[in-house]
């Protein structure tokens, strides 16, 4: 009889990370496999992703509707309430041996809180890391609490989970889950790139993926002003927007996008979802990524080169020194894309260590549900350090 994993998936970003996962769950006979959708997957708004998640070769056992049309702290919190319900009835139904989740968002906090009540053992990827602009914070380290299992990316991370009171048997350092992307993946040359964007790209490039600061009030159409309003006039560069996700006023930075991309379009253009193949790829090609998502702090060291981080979304995380942190200011964001073009900058970024490492997690995570022993894991014993 097989043992049933079923696997959660909110965001396009988020599957990107779980995808060499299920693929080595896939294709384990030891393992079934269950896949559900929800959130953004679902939203024609976001691209209706889960189409990619079945053109990958993957069966979707249950799609859980859950986003509202509002992205208001009043929309997410109904949101996480219908995700909850639904998930109930998933898991009701399906009834996995165990659900793995990756992260922190709202809806993965709804899928934990439906497993916890179900008395579904939880394996939680990413734990122990720190956002502090984010209400993914206090939501990732719920997550923790309600889980049974962790996976985490440094030794740092394990033990802060350890420290939250998790038995140090039950945690195990596996390394980033997007750096095996980088290691496994083909990544397209740049002409072919550029034939899968419809775009062409100069002598400098830049990729900008931004998100709202959701613990901040109100504060994401003034600071995406002031990046734009360093960007503007730089002379012989093209930029890639990618879209925020669905957070409260992320709507504001997507309409801003959009704007400047219809006003500068010979030089720059958004995408709503590139996949992990031409997002990496991009990566190779560009410069600089610029902006406040983790993918600039985890996976763009692995490419030597430089990532801008702006404002207080990331704070807390641990950082590479290819990693330039600023206020969400232009004449600081200018000041830190001058660093970047720098002579002695770019020859520092030749001896870069990723410190979200380098091994492929996948392997590392199968072997530890393979000799999972799910009798005594429901019932937590508080770790206390002495």
């Amino acid at each position: 009889m097989s043992f049933k994993i079923c696997v959660v998936t909110g965001t396009r970003a988020e599957y990107g990370l779980l995808y060499w996962l299920l693929k080595e769950i896939q294709h384990d006979s030891f393992f079934e496999l269950q896949i559900c959708v929800t959130g953004m997957h679902l939203s024609p708004e976001f691209g209706l992703t889960y189409k990619l998640i079945e053109k990958d070769g993957f069966s979707i056992d249950k799609k859980v509707e859950m986003l509202v049309s509002s992205d208001t702290a009043a929309g997410v919190s109904k949101s996480i309430a219908l995700g909850t319900s639904g998930f109930a009835d998933a898991f009701n139904e399906l009834k996995p041996d165990i659900i793995l989740l990756l992260g922190d968002r709202f809806e993965i906090l709804s899928a934990a809180i439906a497993a916890m009540i179900a008395r579904i053992p939880i394996a939680h990827c990413h734990g122990g890391e720190s956002t502090e602009g984010l209400i993914d914070e206090p939501i990732r380290h719920s997550i923790t609490k309600m889980s049974h299992l962790h996976f985490t990316s440094t030794e740092k991370y394990r033990h802060r989970v350890i420290q939250l009171g998790e038995q140090p048997a039950r945690v195990f350092n596996v390394g980033a889950l997007g750096i095996e992307n980088i290691n496994r993946l083909s990544l397209l040359d740049k002409k072919s790139l550029e034939d899968e964007l419809d775009f062409k790209f100069n002598k400098k490039n830049i990729l900008i993926t931004f998100h709202p600061v959701t613990l901040e009030e109100s504060t994401a159409e003034q600071q995406f002003k002031e990046l734009l309003f360093a960007i503007q006039d730089l002379k012989d560069t093209h930029f890639i927007f990618t879209m925020p996700n669905a957070d409260t006023d992320g709507r504001i930075i997507i309409d801003l996008v959009k704007e400047f991309v219809n006003k500068n379009s010979s030089k720059s253009k958004w995408f709503t979802s590139m996949g992990q193949l031409r997002y990496l790829s991009t990566l190779m090609v560009a410069d600089v990524v610029i902006g406040n998502s983790s993918s600039g702090i985890i996976e763009v060291p692995s490419f030597k080169k430089a990532t801008i981080n702006i404002g207080d979304r990331q704070r807390g995380r641990i950082f590479a020194e290819s990693v330039i942190n600023c206020e969400p200011k232009r004449d600081e964001i200018k000041r830190a894309i001058e660093q970047v073009y720098s002579s002695e900058f770019k020859s520092k970024l030749e001896s870069i260590i990723n410190p979200y490492g380098t091994r492929n997690s996948s392997a590392q995570i199968i072997d530890v549900l393979k000799g999972l022993n799910t009798t005594d894991l429901i019932k937590k014993k508080f770790y206390d350090i002495q």
